[in-house]
């Protein structure tokens, strides 16, 4: 893999590879340089990130003759095809997701027309078409996709709505099983990045069934002060969260509640919770 020829300097990282500080900052240290436009490779190999970038700048490497290593990760790959095959069949492309995310431009980038919507103003933006494909981005809850379809189907009553389910199976299991931890959790921990869209949304659905909910990048961020001696504390993390974090997380917890004679009982951890890279 390309990231093994990090200590020599030549690989270049195309946009985050994964929406985690700590990864990021490990990579850099091993020396990869994360970079945002290609004016900034400076001959290096580049790695595409895991959200995946348009059709056409690859095709912009290819034709500077870039080497480069494809990341993207199968389900947003999936994501741009589905797309694809709703425009060559007549749909106008809506993507239900946030505009800037990268992921959502990677997508967007070989559109000649299209329409986001990451919130219920966005529907009323949309011009009439006859036919409407509908997708999601890949870390998108359901409930939100489901419930900006129906609005965009009572919008356009006349217009034939298709919406193919673009969501991540993973992030799918990963919400359902943090439900239940929240439930029977007294304080829940969240690992991972502050800029990670599904691990802050992970972290607000935990917070509707758990009154306190912590969410931390590391081990290094957590306080004894958080916990009571009785608690039942479970773990879940964003998709992009390394194990090493992870782990370092459960074990400082088991570790502070042996030292300090409490019963805090790890009610769940990723090895519980799906886990996904």
């Amino acid at each position: 893999m390309a990231l093994a020829r990090a200590a020599t300097g030549r690989v270049s990282v195309l946009g985050q590879l994964v929406h985690n500080e700590a990864v990021i900052g490990r990579l850099q240290k091993a020396g990869v340089e994360v970079v945002d436009s290609l004016t900034e490779i400076n001959g290096n190999e580049v790695m595409i990130s895991a959200h995946g970038v348009s059709s056409s700048l690859k095709s912009n490497l290819r034709m500077n003759e870039v080497d480069f290593v494809d990341g993207t990760c199968p389900l947003v790959e999936r994501l741009h095809r589905v797309v694809k095959r709703l425009v060559g069949h007549g749909f106008h492309p809506v993507i239900i997701g946030k505009r800037r995310h990268v992921e959502v431009r990677g997508v967007t980038g070989d559109l000649e027309e299209f329409d986001v919507v990451g919130a219920v103003d966005d529907v009323w933006k949309i011009k009439p078409h006859k036919r409407i494909g509908v997708v999601a981005q890949t870390t998108c809850p359901l409930e939100r996709a489901t419930r900006f379809l129906r609005i965009i189907r009572n919008r356009f009553p006349e217009s034939e709505v298709r919406f193919v389910d673009t969501i991540c199976r993973f992030t799918k299991e990963r919400r359902r099983v943090a439900v239940e931890l929240a439930k029977m959790s007294d304080a829940i921990v969240v690992v991972g990045g502050m800029n990670s869209n599904n691990t802050r949304e992970l972290a607000s659905l935990c917070r509707t069934h758990c009154n306190r909910v912590f969410h931390v990048m590391s081990k290094n961020e957590l306080s004894a002060e958080w916990f009571d001696d009785s608690d039942t504390v479970g773990i879940t993390s964003g998709t992009s969260t390394s194990d090493e974090d992870i782990d370092g997380v459960e074990q400082w917890l088991r570790y502070i509640g042996a030292g300090r004679h409490k019963t805090m009982q790890m009610a769940g951890s990723m090895s519980y919770l799906s886990r996904s890279a």
